[in-house]
């Protein structure tokens, strides 16, 4: 994994590497070969930041490429203090921002960097669909959005050094390698979907037309690896099962490729899973899913990202476990890099 102290490039999802030059009390940001800011770092007792040029670029696009470098540098800074003679309206106004009690100064706090929606979902977000509620087998729920396509998320991972990106299955493209998956006696132990591929096409193009239900394909610098199932949780088998929210997302995950496995790639992707869901829509509150009671490594390995397990209880074809995490608990100290 790569060491964070010797970090100077830094991928963007879609602007291209940031590039950095930083001492004890400068740091200089470059993007796309570009001079983008130069800033002046004071760091004790906290760290603090005042902006020295921006060399006519965007000043609220150098202040969150700041607040990346700086967040991703060091994993374990919580807080970032700035200094401005002029109030910075765009950056407040996004939540980048907050205003602290000393005039002209505002802090970046780590857990509401990680909220704000951009670069990382791109053009896929959802995030202002309006509520409307509708009955749907029987259930009342709000009326969901069209679902996206094509990538939803991307993220450089610093400590894995590689992307983390999530797109949606493409059944053309991804029929063989679900039905290669499905068919693992590893994956086929948990799931109990083994089958042929006319099977496998029937159970994907169930889920295409089914609104509560969004199937993604996780992948390692472009290079899938796993599928995985977001489900609204009101629509869901598991609501009688717990007080479900209208705005709850569930996951059901699968790796399939065995050189992707360890708890290392586990605590990217999973990661990366939760933080899409919360990212999609600002209302959602938790995200829940429901393993094998008796899985202890996924039940582990999600402990280690913050779900806890709030019950045991009994579907028709398993015992389960109630995992469960809530927005508050995944963002605040952020483990994301």
């Amino acid at each position: 994994m790569p060491d964070l102290n010797d970090l100077t490039v830094l991928a963007l999802p879609t602007e291209g590497p940031l590039v950095a030059d930083e001492t004890e009390n400068r740091l200089h940001l470059s993007l796309q070969g570009q001079p983008l800011i130069q800033l002046r770092l004071t760091r004790e007792p906290e760290l603090q930041v005042q902006v020295e040029e921006h060399f006519g670029q965007p000043l609220g696009q150098g202040i969150r490429t700041a607040c990346y470098w700086l967040f991703a540098r060091d994993p374990a800074c919580q807080r970032l203090t700035w200094q401005f003679d002029e109030i910075p309206t765009d950056a407040l106004l996004s939540g980048l921002l907050i205003p602290s009690e000393i005039v002209g100064q505002y802090h970046c706090l780590r857990t509401l960097f990680w909220q704000i929606p951009q670069p990382w979902l791109g053009e896929s977000q959802t995030v202002s669909y309006p509520q409307h509620r509708v009955i749907s087998n029987g259930k009342r729920h709000p009326l969901r959005p069209p679902k996206p396509q094509g990538e939803v998320y991307r993220r450089f991972d610093v400590r894995l050094g590689a992307w983390v990106s999530l797109r949606t299955v493409n059944i053309e493209l991804d029929l063989e390698r679900f039905n290669r998956w499905q068919n693992s006696p590893r994956v086929a132990s948990f799931w109990q979907e083994e089958g042929s591929l006319d099977q496998h096409r029937d159970y994907l193009d169930k889920l295409a037309v089914d609104p509560h239900t969004l199937t993604l394909i996780g992948c390692f610098d472009d290079q899938p690896f796993a599928y995985f199932e977001a489900y609204w949780a009101r629509e869901d088998r598991i609501a009688p099962f717990y007080d479900v929210d209208d705005y709850d997302r569930g996951i059901h995950m699968l790796v399939g490729e065995e050189n992707h496995r360890g708890p290392y790639k586990v605590a990217s992707w999973l990661s990366a899973l939760v933080h899409y869901l919360f990212l999609d829509d600002p209302r959602t509150q938790r995200v829940v899913a429901e393993p094998r009671a008796d899985n202890a490594k996924m039940i582990g390995y999600m402990q280690g990202r913050g779900f806890y397990c709030e019950k045991e209880f009994d579907f028709p074809h398993k015992r389960a476990a109630l995992m469960v995490v809530g927005r508050e608990r995944f963002f605040d100290r952020c483990a994301l890099a």
